[in-house]
């Protein structure tokens, strides 16, 4: 039998459906995104402007300040803040041992791609100015969050500048066309991310550019060269095989890959941290797998997170 707060993410996009067929305003139960999200104690918050935008730093108590996790947060371009994230970024970060920096870039309205993805290389540059190693930096994102931080690391392999160590996606969305089979095979279970909707979301931000272009889509790209990357998708959700298709092209271009599908999950249910032993075991298993490659050693203090399976 499913636990209620495992379904916590399923009922709000149940919800969101309705209201966005209905033509309604969102539900007041569902309508607060980060009330999915325990808050992770321990963790401090700091505001900081980076390129005229604000950022916020994320900041668990002993953590390593020279290991630097930058977070790309999703919303379909249309919505998500650094501020809808901060307590899912509090845990990850929490259980890796690193600080970790959620970046702003502009919605759809404000520009259209590629703007956004200039603005994430920005970041990881200014990071560099800060004097942190791009060696001791990784890159996360969920949703249109990851598709940005794959395409930012493409663009700065392209002009020869030094990678992070390693990415993380979850529930990414890799592909603006949205031509995976999962759209059909999962139409039932995900009642949110229906087809029709997902390229709707695209064509907000794409401003006319084609949907298949390698920096809007990276499932169409050259992936040669890139870090390590950890793929964490729900195997409920319709964007499945963005997830399962780039991790095949990574891998036919040489890259160090690890995908994990959660069976019975939906789009970024780890935003139920610390609420639901899915998330919890989800983030662990990203830490435990990240920390070695950020030159830690030993296991992060996570008080709280709980063991469960995936």
């Amino acid at each position: 039998m499913e636990r209620k707060p495992s379904l916590a993410n399923k009922t709000r996009y149940e919800a969101l459906a309705e209201a966005w067929l209905r033509g309604q305003e969102l539900p007041p139960e569902t309508s607060e995104w980060s009330a999915l999200t325990e808050e992770p104690g321990g963790v401090d918050y700091i505001e900081t402007n980076l390129a005229g935008k604000t950022a916020l730093w994320v900041q668990p108590k002993l953590a390593a300040k020279d290991r630097i996790m930058l977070y790309v947060h999703g919303g379909g371009y249309l919505g998500g803040s650094i501020w809808t994230h901060r307590k899912m970024v509090g845990h990850i970060a929490k259980a890796v041992g690193c600080y970790a920096l959620i970046a702003t870039y502009d919605y759809a309205v404000q520009s259209k791609f590629p703007r956004q993805i200039e603005q994430i290389v920005g970041a990881f540059e200014w990071l560099a100015e800060q004097g942190i190693e791009p060696k001791h930096t990784i890159g996360a994102g969920d949703s249109a969050g990851a598709g940005l931080i794959v395409a930012a690391t493409m663009r700065l392999r392209d002009a020869g500048r030094p990678l992070p160590a390693a990415l993380l996606s979850i529930s990414g969305w890799h592909d603006l066309s949205a031509s995976g089979r999962s759209y059909q095979a999962n139409r039932e279970k995900d009642a949110f991310f229906q087809k029709e909707a997902v390229e709707m979301l695209a064509t907000q931000v794409l401003g006319g550019a084609d949907a298949r272009d390698p920096f809007a889509s990276p499932i169409f790209a050259d992936l040669k060269g890139l870090p390590p990357i950890n793929l964490q998708v729900g195997g409920d959700e319709t964007l499945l095989d963005d997830s399962r298709v780039l991790a095949d092209r990574a891998k036919a271009a040489g890259v160090e890959v690890r995908l994990e599908v959660f069976p019975g999950m939906l789009h970024t249910f780890q935003m139920m941290a610390g609420r639901a032993p899915e998330a919890d075991d989800a983030i662990e298993r990203f830490a435990q797998w990240v920390r070695p490659r950020l030159g830690l050693t030993g296991t992060a203090a996570a008080p709280g997170m709980r063991q469960g399976a995936a």
